[in-house]
C-alpha cells in the first residue's frame, strides 16, 4: 500500500507528532509548523536532487539555475543536446554529467517512466532509480518524500538531518545509525513529516535561506 502526506492532513499529522514527542512539540510551539517541502515528480527535480548530492543547498541551486538559464525546463533531450563543456559552465563536475546522462537515456529510453512512479510501492521505486548510475539512498529518499510524497522515510545520509536530530534529543556525536533509527521509529508511519519538522529546526536555527 501507497502511503502518501498531503496539503490537507499535514498540519494534522504534525500535532499528531507533537503528542508523541515533547522536543517536536517544543519545535512547533518554538518555530511554528515547518513548510511541506514538496517538488514535482519530473527529470528536472531529479537532476536538482543529483546536483545537491554532497554539496551545499546553495551551490547546487546555482547549478541548477544555470541550466535552465541555458535550457528553460531542464528536460532530458535538452540536456542530452548539452556538450560536457556546456555542463561544466553550469558547474556541473565530472561525475554529475555522467550522472546526469546516464539518468536522460534511461528516461528516453523508458527504462524509467516517471509516472509511474506514483503508484509503485517505496522499496520498488529504490530498486529502479538505484539501477541507475549515481542514483543511490539518499537521492531515492529526497524524491520519495518530496516529489512523491511518502509518508515513512527517515534518511540518515542527509548530514543536516543527522545533526539536527543529535541536537534535538542531545546525542553524543558517535551515535549509531541503529540508535537514532531506534527513535524515529517512535514516529512510524510519519517519519518523513517528523523529518521535515527536524529540518525545520535545523534551517531556522542556522538562519539558512532556502531557495526554489
Amino acid at each position: 500500500m501507497v502511503s502518501r502526506f498531503t496539503n490537507e492532513d499535514f498540519r494534522d499529522v504534525c500535532d499528531l507528532l507533537a503528542v508523541k514527542d515533547k522536543d517536536l512539540a517544543r519545535i512547533i510551539r518554538e518555530r511554528g509548523y515547518p513548510p511541506m517541502w514538496t517538488r514535482p515528480g519530473t527529470f528536472q527535480t531529479l537532476i536538482l536532487t543529483i546536483l545537491e548530492q554532497q554539496i551545499s543547498l546553495a551551490s547546487a541551486y546555482a547549478a541548477f539555475k544555470r541550466l535552465r538559464e541555458r535550457t528553460g525546463t531542464v528536460t532530458p533531450a535538452k540536456l542530452l543536446a548539452l556538450s560536457d563543456e556546456e555542463l561544466r559552465a553550469c558547474s556541473f563536475s565530472r561525475q554529475k554529467i555522467i550522472y546526469a546522462r546516464e539518468l536522460a537515456n534511461a528516461i528516453l529510453e523508458k527504462k524509467i517512466i516517471l509516472r509511474h512512479l506514483t503508484a509503485m510501492p517505496d522499496e520498488d521505486i529504490r530498486t529502479l532509480l538505484k539501477s541507475i548510475k549515481g542514483i543511490g539512498d539518499w537521492t531515492v529518499d529526497v524524491y520519495l518524500m518530496h516529489a512523491l510524497q511518502r509518508s515513512d522515510l527517515f534518511p540518515l545520509g542527509d548530514i543536516a538531518l543527522v545533526n539536527s536530530l543529535r541536537e534535538v534529543k542531545q546525542l553524543p556525536k558517535d551515535v549509531s545509525k541503529e540508535a537514532m533509527l531506534s527513535i524515529a521509529e517512535a514516529w512510524r508511519p510519519h517519519r518523513t513529516v517528523a523529518a521535515m519538522i527536524l529540518w525545520h529546526e535545523y534551517i531556522q536555527k542556522r538562519g539558512i535561506r532556502i531557495q526554489g
